[in-house]
C-alpha cells in the first residue's frame, strides 16, 4: 500500500521547513505591550523577508517565506494569549510539523529587560501562552526564543505591567533586542537550536542587550 505523504506547505516544497511562532495578543490595544513582544519580532522578519502576515488559516496571522534554502512559516495566533496552544495545534496537525521544526517567540518577566535567551525545553514560568501550547501540543519538546522583560520597577501589578507598553526610557533597548531576538530565529531555521543558543545565550551572559 502507499504511504500517506506527510503534509507540508501547500506547495509541497522539498525545502527544509520550519514553524516559528509569536505569542501575543491580537488588536490595537496591545499591539505595542510587552505581552506582544513574540509578535513584534514576528512581524519585524517578516518585513526582513519581504512577506507579510495576511493568511487567516490556522486561527491566526501567518505567512510562509524562504530564508537561506528553507522554508519558513510565520504564525502569529489570533486566540488570545491564554488559548495561543489552539492555533499552534491547528497548524502542527494541519501541516504535520515535527516537534524540533517548532520555535516559539515570547516574553519572559524572570529574564531581566534587555536579554534574550533561546532554550531547547523547558518550564512555562508562569507564562499562559506556553502552558497553552504545552497542553494543546501534549508536549514541552521544541525550541523557544525568551524575552526578557524584567519586572515592574513602579509598583505596578504583573498583569497591568505585561499588558502595558515599555516605560518610555526603555525603547531605544527594546529595538535592539528585537533584532537580536530576529537573529536568535534566523540562526535556529538555519543553524540549529544548539548553534543559536552558543551564540545568542553567550552574548547575554554579560548582561548586553
Amino acid at each position: 500500500m502507499r504511504k500517506k505523504r506527510r503534509k507540508r506547505s501547500p506547495l509541497n516544497s522539498p525545502l527544509p521547513f520550519f514553524l516559528v511562532v509569536g505569542l501575543g495578543n491580537p488588536g490595537p490595544r496591545y499591539r505595542y505591550t510587552r505581552h506582544n513582544v513574540g509578535f513584534m519580532v514576528i512581524h519585524r522578519w517578516a518585513r526582513a523577508l519581504g512577506v507579510r502576515l495576511l493568511s487567516r488559516r490556522f486561527e491566526g496571522k501567518s505567512t510562509f517565506a524562504s530564508f537561506q534554502d528553507r522554508e519558513v512559516l510565520l504564525l502569529c495566533p489570533q486566540t488570545f494569549m491564554n488559548l495561543s496552544g489552539k492555533s499552534v495545534r491547528i497548524c502542527v496537525q494541519s501541516l504535520g510539523v515535527r516537534n524540533e521544526e517548532i520555535l516559539v517567540v515570547h516574553d519572559d518577566l524572570d529574564l531581566p529587560f534587555g536579554r534574550v535567551k533561546v532554550a531547547r525545553t523547558g518550564g512555562d514560568g508562569g507564562h499562559k501562552g506556553i502552558q497553552s501550547i504545552f497542553e494543546h501540543l501534549g508536549t514541552r519538546e521544541f525550541s523557544r526564543v525568551k524575552i526578557g522583560i524584567g519586572r515592574p520597577r513602579r509598583g505596578e501589578p504583573i498583569h497591568e505591567f505585561v499588558l502595558s507598553p515599555f516605560y518610555r526610557e526603555d525603547r531605544a533597548v527594546v529595538e535592539t533586542v528585537l533584532q537580536k531576538a530576529v537573529h536568535a530565529c534566523e540562526l535556529f531555521v538555519s543553524e540549529g537550536t544548539e548553534t543559536a543558543m552558543n551564540e545568542i545565550n553567550r552574548q547575554d551572559k554579560g548582561g548586553s542587550a
